[in-house]
């Protein structure tokens, strides 16, 4: 297994509310994992993503990178597209804050553009966007920092099932082409097991691990694998182990 990129260690989380969202989590993740957190509504799977990107600071515990931090990209569940700025000028976003020069942030962005199938799209508005194409922005806008650690909060739950799929198999291309690491939040027992190489299980709040399955998908994967006995098998573990938590 490859040495771990980040590790969380006795996280735990409480919000001002009284919910205690997180208790005792430990988690390493290694480099080029494409690992998915799945569970039930509110075990803490996007807490523990938002402590990852620095978002939310934990009560108690440690997140540690063993090496050098790495370039984190971040996809919410919905796109958060500036509705006034065209698809170039949202993707372009994280490199102006960052003070790229603007030749080269466009040439930056446009490349993300075309890398998530919207070439001919630079100057569209999100309101001239379907709902997979405005994701298509959100995740060209992460891809264009150059991250190598790609955290991912259900980006695809709202849509439907032929985007959704179209999306995974983009995902995997990205994750494969760019050597990342990926974290990835799905309630899809189906969606964690066709895109990953490892699966988390969180029990009901409080979150914490109840499984850590390993897979072993095809190197390449298309409609086809999702037929086979193997993905099958791998998402009857993964389902079984869901259940096992959430008794």
């Amino acid at each position: 297994m490859a040495p771990p990129l980040l590790s969380l260690s006795g996280i735990s989380k409480r919000f001002d509310n009284g919910t205690q969202a997180i208790a005792r989590l430990d988690l390493d993740v290694a480099e080029g994992e494409f690992l998915s957190l799945v569970g039930p509504s509110g075990c803490g799977k996007s807490t523990a993503l938002r402590i990852v990107a620095g978002l939310l600071t934990p009560d108690a515990g440690t997140v540690t990178f063993p090496g050098e931090r790495p370039e984190l990209g971040f996809v919410f569940q919905e796109p958060t597209l500036m509705p006034w700025a065209t698809a170039l000028g949202n993707v372009r976003l994280p490199l102006d804050l960052k003070g790229v020069r603007k030749a080269e942030a466009e040439a930056r962005a446009a490349r993300a553009l075309a890398r998530v199938g919207l070439a001919g799209f630079e100057k569209s508005y999100p309101r001239e966007l379907s709902g997979g194409m405005k994701m298509r922005v959100s995740i060209a806008r992460a891809m264009a920092a150059e991250p190598k650690l790609l955290l991912m909060d259900e980006p695809f739950a709202a849509l439907d099932e032929l985007t959704r799929q179209a999306l995974n198999d983009d995902l995997l291309s990205l994750w494969a082409e760019d050597r990342l690491t990926v974290i990835f939040v799905t309630h899809s027992v189906y969606e964690s097991t066709y895109l990953s190489s490892r699966v988390v299980v969180m029990r009901p709040r409080p979150g914490r691990v109840a499984a850590d399955l390993t897979l072993t998908p095809p190197a390449v994967r298309d409609e086809s694998y999702r037929l086979t006995p193997q993905f099958t098998a791998e998402a009857a573990r993964v389902s079984a182990a869901l259940k096992e938590a959430m008794a």
